[in-house]
């Protein structure tokens, strides 16, 4: 587990586009104990127990692309935004220029060779995510599912320094990605159960009872997508929907 400001090749930052934002921040600070602060003209910062996580943003804002799902992008910060993209393309994906976010950083949209989206961040004054991942509510865990994994595979081990291990699990091989020796993020193929799913980065949240906050986002209107379950020697886990459609994780670690 992650403490700290993150390295170079870590998930450093989430960005949650959500239609009805005050709603969605009201759904959020109840289940997962987000706390706000406003970013003028552009949405509010996320933290949990004071530390940064993301930020939180209106997905129907005049910049947001037209088509746009509700979803939680995710962002790895590296040494240069602009080399990144540049090796992002070279590898098989696509990259669009990078560009400021005023003082606090550079940052790259990039795609991988199969389309999830997953975004590079280069700070300057703004780290991002520094928050204890063991906290209820940080991000903790980073999973892509996806069309052709060996071919992700090998273009996130080129783009970030990942290394792979495989691990067998019922119908599939998990892959988790390290950075150094610590995982960093996990990797799945797509299958028929997932219907037309594309791939795609999903984030998980550290909770404290898993069955508790899959009942309390019912409660609040939301949805259950995969129902609460174990992994063995890992913990509990399950998928939610929030009312507003933004699709997360929620996992308490049994160790």
């Amino acid at each position: 587990m992650t403490v700290g400001n993150r390295r170079p090749g870590d998930f450093c930052w989430i960005n949650i586009l959500t239609p009805q934002p005050d709603d969605a921040r009201a759904f959020f600070a109840k289940v997962l104990d987000w706390t706000y602060t406003e970013m003028p003209g552009m949405g509010h910062r996320v933290f949990v127990n004071g530390k940064n996580i993301g930020g939180i943003f209106d997905l129907d804002a005049p910049t947001t692309p037209p088509g746009t799902p509700p979803v939680i992008g995710v962002m790895v910060k590296v040494r240069s935004a602009d080399a990144a993209a540049e090796q992002v393309t070279s590898l098989g994906g696509k990259a669009m220029h990078a560009f400021d976010v005023a003082d606090a950083g550079r940052m790259a949209v990039c795609f991988d060779p199969n389309g999830a989206n997953i975004d590079v961040w280069e700070p300057k004054t703004s780290h991002g995510i520094d928050a204890d991942s063991t906290h209820h509510g940080a991000p903790s865990w980073f999973e892509s599912a996806t069309t052709d994994v060996e071919r992700a595979s090998a273009f996130y081990s080129a783009l970030f320094g990942w290394t792979t291990e495989e691990l067998e699990m019922p119908g599939l091989t998990y892959t988790t990605f390290r950075l150094d020796d610590a995982p960093v993020a996990g990797m799945l193929p797509i299958t028929p159960e997932m219907g037309n799913a594309q791939p795609n980065w999903s984030t998980y949240f550290t909770v404290s009872d898993v069955d508790a906050t899959a009942r309390q986002t019912v409660e609040l209107g939301g949805s259950v997508s995969v129902p609460a379950q174990d992994i063995p020697n890992v913990g509990r886990f399950c998928g939610l929907v929030s009312p507003q459609g933004v699709m997360f994780y929620a996992i308490a670690y049994s160790a």
